[in-house]
């Protein structure tokens, strides 16, 4: 049951970690993001006419994210310990 614990605590840190970093990646793009006006005019012939919708990600696919990661972690864990015993 410990090894179980472990795991998700790792699974759970893995993917704070992943959502704080993609929200700084995110957050330093936009800080430096330096628009080009003046070269835009030139690319006025360009501009879309289609709308694109955007697909979203099932919530399940987060559960068996987490699930997933879980186990690899619980791998880890065992055979860390197996090595050191």
């Amino acid at each position: 049951m410990k090894v179980v614990l472990q795991a998700i605590i790792g699974s759970i840190s893995i993917h704070i970690i992943y959502v704080v970093v993609m929200m700084l990646v995110g957050f330093i793009k936009t800080k430096n993001y330096k628009p080009d006006i003046e070269n835009a005019w030139v690319k006025v012939g360009n501009l879309q006419n289609e709308v694109e919708f955007v697909s979203v990600t099932p919530p399940h696919f987060y559960v068996l994210s987490f699930l997933g990661v879980s186990v690899i972690c619980g791998i880890v864990i065992l055979s860390y310990e197996k090595l050191m015993s």
